[in-house]
């Protein structure tokens, strides 16, 4: 395959035949995770219950929670457990939401203290009941981790805000050091698994927070979906025409059987194929593999 005569973009190599690909009803052996239960993971997760803290490795069943909070870190899931959307991809659940939580932003930043935290990530679930969408809770936990005095960059993963340009500007207003909002996926598919949210929109949020000198801005994108190579080459040269610098690209894997289907799992080999496309079409950091998702290893992403 290959992306035709787009400028900066690579010849696609051969992957393996179609043979070799693992079948649609089982995952392939590279798809394999950490069984979680240590004690350091019990810690965390005691730490979180302790302070009434959601994270989204537990609420969408990420892959990775075993390894993360068996490492002493976790992605926070502020606003609630619930969302006001229903994405067919995801395991977060839909429907009755409560008030914003007063307290949040404290515990969340004393959960940062106690675990150490070098790199805090902070993400939500979409709030579209609310007049500024959460933005104003974004912006509170941001300053209240400012507030420990502690050397610790910050990195927010955000909804749309129904492109609301004044929540957008709350946000980047409390200065974290990366702003990230994922597409997640190609236009084309985004009726069939995301209904309510809208591609152009998710580009025109990413291009106001790039804006800001010094701001860090972040995506990622879920492959396996039914998406074509050329399409997702288009994605990323979408992506690097809004200023995006850094770029997550990880196997979807289907919460449950009601959720959209799995189309294909992707070879380890054809993700590094894909991290050197996005690079090729300019962006500057690209994490690509099976596992990886938007607040996979973070830190170590910034840092490099």
């Amino acid at each position: 395959m290959s992306c035709g005569a787009r400028k900066g973009c690579l010849e696609f190599k051969q992957m393996p035949d179609k043979k070799d690909q693992p079948k649609s009803v089982s995952r392939p052996p590279w798809l394999r995770v950490r069984a979680a239960g240590d004690k350091r993971y019990l810690e965390v997760r005691a730490l979180l219950r302790e302070h009434n803290l959601h994270t989204v490795c537990q609420e969408a069943n990420c892959p990775n929670r075993g390894e993360c909070f068996s490492s002493g870190t976790a992605t926070f899931l502020i606003l609630g457990p619930n969302c006001t959307r229903n994405c067919r991809f995801c395991n977060i659940t839909s429907g009755h939401v409560s008030r914003p939580d007063g307290n949040e932003a404290e515990n969340v930043a004393r959960a940062v203290d106690l675990l150490g935290l070098k790199h805090a990530v902070i993400t939500s679930v979409t709030r579209d009941d609310l007049p500024d969408g959460g933005a104003g809770q974004f912006a509170g936990v941001i300053r209240a981790i400012r507030a420990l005095g502690k050397n610790v960059t910050i990195e927010v993963l955000t909804p749309d805000f129904k492109g609301r340009t004044d929540s957008i500007e709350t946000v980047l207003e409390a200065r974290p050091d990366v702003f990230n909002h994922n597409v997640e996926t190609v236009p084309r598919l985004y009726g069939a698994v995301r209904p309510e949210a809208d591609y152009g929109l998710s580009l025109r949020v990413l291009k106001m927070a790039a804006e800001p000198e010094k701001m860090v801005t972040k995506s990622g994108l879920m492959v396996g979906l039914g998406e074509t190579f050329e399409e997702l080459c288009q994605v990323f040269a979408d992506l690097n025409s809004v200023g995006v610098d850094f770029l997550t690209i990880g196997q979807y894997l289907p919460p449950s059987r009601e959720h959209y289907p799995v189309v294909k799992y992707y070879h380890p080999s054809e993700f590094d194929e894909l991290a050197e496309q996005a690079r090729a079409m300019g962006i500057r950091s690209v994490f690509s593999a099976p596992l990886v998702r938007s607040s996979y290893h973070a830190g170590e992403q910034y840092n490099s």
